[in-house]
């Protein structure tokens, strides 16, 4: 705490220099000094909060008299009451390449010799240094999953040869529906596309794809995360019937039963999706830009 003065100190100084048009900020601790520097240098400044629940250095900004543009319309109640008025709502940008994935090239363009088209496809994604709890899960229910869908399972580099060793025990009629890769590159947005389920965590930015995309998830928070931010995102896409959320314990039946229904029947898939989508804003970034040329004029 002594060493947030000498921030707020130092950044000034930077923004005095630096004299900007208009500053964004994004959360997290180090944007506070800044924040705080461009509004004492009378710079306008503009908090962009990317999950669903304000960040305690968003509030912090937001009451220091930032313009707030926020990622959901249900955040709006949730800021300080001073800022809901002015409040924009954005959505989150997410790479313009995402959203042009072709799905008729994403088996090729991984490799991918055994997917089948009659099937549904799943994608299954810890991030780029997978996820332990989810590839666990996701290999105890490998012979069943493999009975009703293709399987695209990103897992990270640390866990490749683990689950290639435990997947040999598959049936090879079931296994070659089954790709298992360290990393999904350049060919990911084909991947999405090519996507009708998809198991992975809930951060602000994978939310922020999938809806724009409008996919059928079933999200497995991480609980770690900063103020438990994930389980807040999952939760509100899932009371408004945008995705499935294993809020609580995570095991390899209850993620079965999460997914079970999302492949069974179509309509049910399909309507997830379409809720996703009635979420997603594909245009944020653009949002984002129109309120911050907004605030420099």
């Amino acid at each position: 705490m002594t060493n947030v003065p000498r921030g707020v100190a130092q950044a000034r100084s930077l923004v005095s220099d630096f004299a900007p048009d208009v500053v964004l900020a994004t959360g997290g601790y180090v944007a506070v000094p800044v924040g705080l520097a461009a509004r004492m240098c009378r710079r306008p400044l503009v908090v962009h909060e990317q999950t669903v629940r304000l960040g305690l250095a968003n509030k912090v900004l937001a009451r220091a008299g930032a313009q707030i543009a926020v990622s959901a319309q249900s955040s709006v109640a949730l800021l300080p009451e001073g800022s809901q008025g002015t409040a924009v709502v954005t959505g989150n940008p997410v790479r313009p390449e995402v959203l042009t994935g072709q799905p008729q090239r994403a088996a090729e363009g991984l490799g991918f010799t055994g997917h089948d088209p009659e099937l549904p496809t799943v994608y299954v994604t810890g991030g780029a240094q997978g996820s332990a709890q989810i590839n666990t899960n996701v290999r105890d229910i490998l012979p069943w999953l493999l009975t009703r869908a293709n399987v695209v399972h990103q897992c990270g580099a640390n866990n490749v040869d683990a689950l290639r060793e435990s997947a040999q025990g598959l049936d090879p009629a079931l296994a070659q529906r089954y790709h298992l890769t360290a990393f999904v590159g350049p060919e990911l947005p084909d991947v999405l596309a090519l996507a009708d389920v998809v198991i992975s965590r809930s951060g602000a930015g994978t939310i922020a794809e999938l809806t724009a995309l409008g996919k059928a998830a079933v999200f497995i928070p991480l609980a770690s995360s900063a103020g438990n931010e994930q389980a807040h995102n999952a939760r509100h896409l899932q009371e408004s019937g945008a995705a499935v959320a294993l809020l609580g314990e995570v095991n390899p039946a209850n993620l079965q039963a999460a997914v079970e229904p999302l492949l069974a029947d179509p309509a049910t898939r399909d309507a997830i999706a379409s809720q996703a989508r009635s979420k997603g804003m594909p245009d944020a970034a653009e949002r984002l830009v129109d309120v911050l040329l907004a605030a420099a004029n």
